[in-house]
């Protein structure tokens, strides 16, 4: 996982010219604040919401938009750090002067933009917005790039009669902001109001430093209501989790196509140790919510197959065992992993975009790579983390497998959603 495009230069020189330069393209940078101390939800932007940490929602928007040249997530906390690297962000470690309980947006977005003076335009795309999508984004970009805007910002369209407050005194009365209570408009009578919904706002460094988000040349985005999500305002986090379903975006992947999950044995529904009992017995422990986690998606209709390799086998009495215990194969691989899965997938009429797989080593890089949906437990890695499409938040043998059915589910559910919704 990576950031997403990158600037071009022609390298070619020919003999008496000069190197010329393809069109300079602005650098445009990505940046999600994400303080850790929040007073609400303690630790919010990386709390689950529908089986994804909450930033992990926009920088997978950020990163699929292919808009950007860096993507980034600011913060102050060491656990936010290591799961925006996990997807795919650089970090901006914020210092203590901007990660104040008093310190604004601006003032961390002017410590960003002085420590990267390489950057034209920031993009400050909010960590509580999981309902963004990229095409959101793109459409803001070239409303920057193309039309010459030096401010962009997202709105949501509202249909609210307003009211204010009037004291005077001890007496309190009320006046009408936004209509004539004598002649109250329809609702497709009146356009309503644009208000910001806080998904983003591009502006130029030099707005920024100047201690402006808004200003010169500027225009607004409007999204649909349904995409306007503010997990800051549905602090109902199960109402929050129906509505990301429904209207957020799940990734470039098809997770209806999914067909049959593979998953290592050791190292996945293990956690790769085993134990001698005083009698020389090998023992294995396997945690019963990944148990019930195979037995979910099972009676969902996918098939799963465990996996025992060569540089890592299983006994065949504890292979016999789980199979009892799961009513699923423990397929035992002899050859390179790649060639003999592929040979399980001729076998069983699939492609690698119907698989979603679980591996925990450099031998299952390539297998995660190809696979439609792809984990890996926490503590892998790098190389084998970087070829993941989902990092789970727990360890092998302590429930990662379980999170990744959790998670193969929700995404199967979000799809069936956005599918009803297109047709």
């Amino acid at each position: 996982m990576a950031t997403t495009r990158k600037r071009a230069a022609d390298s070619n020189c020919n003999s008496g010219n000069k190197c010329q330069r393809l069109e300079d393209k602005k650098h445009i940078a990505a940046v999600i604040l994400a303080r850790g101390g929040s007073k609400g939800i303690p630790l919010k932007n990386i709390k689950l919401l529908a089986g994804v940490p909450l930033i992990g929602w926009v920088i997978r928007a950020a990163i699929d938009s292919e808009t950007f040249d860096s993507i980034w997530v600011s913060t102050d906390h060491d656990e936010i750090e290591r799961v925006a690297r996990n997807w795919g962000a650089q970090v901006h470690r914020r210092s203590t002067e901007v990660s104040k309980d008093t310190s604004t947006s601006l003032e961390t977005l002017q410590e960003f933009s002085r420590l990267n003076p390489e950057v034209d335009i920031i993009c400050n795309i909010q960590a509580t917005s999981p309902c963004l999508h990229p095409y959101h984004l793109k459409q803001a970009v070239e409303m920057m790039t193309k039309q010459g805007y030096e401010s962009v910002f997202s709105v949501v369209r509202r249909h609210h009669f307003r009211w204010q407050e009037i004291k005077k005194g001890e007496a309190t009365c009320t006046r009408a902001l936004n209509l004539n209570p004598c002649s109250r408009p329809r609702r497709q009578d009146w356009d309503g109001e644009l208000c910001e919904n806080g998904s983003f706002y591009f502006c130029t460094k030099d707005l920024v430093n100047q201690g402006l988000l808004q200003g010169g040349k500027v225009a607004y985005f409007e999204m649909q209501p349904e995409y306007s999500v503010d997990i800051d305002v549905d602090i109902d986090w199960p109402v929050a989790e129906q509505r990301v379903l429904r209207f957020g975006y799940f990734g470039k992947d098809d997770p209806e196509m999914v067909r049959l999950l593979l998953c290592n044995v050791s190292g996945c529904l293990t956690d790769g140790q085993f134990y001698l009992s005083a009698a020389g017995e090998e023992m294995h422990s396997i945690n019963t919510r990944d148990l019930t986690g195979i037995r979910m998606l099972r009676e969902e209709g996918m098939e799963v197959i465990l996996i025992s390799s060569s540089d890592n086998p299983v006994p065949d009495v504890f292979a016999k065992q789980l199979t009892q215990k799961t009513g699923c194969e423990v397929r035992h691989l002899k050859e390179e992993k790649q060639v003999e899965l592929e040979k399980l997938l001729k076998e069983k009429e699939l492609v690698w975009k119907e698989v979603a797989y679980i591996g925990n080593d450099v031998p299952d890089v390539d297998c995660l790579n190809l696979a439609g949906l792809s984990a890996v437990p926490l503590d892998v890695p790098m190389v084998v983390l970087n070829a993941a499409k989902y990092p789970c938040q727990r360890a092998a043998g302590r429930g990662a497998l379980r999170e990744f059915i959790e998670h193969i589910l929700l995404m199967k559910k979000g799809a069936k959603y956005q599918k009803e919704k297109d047709h």
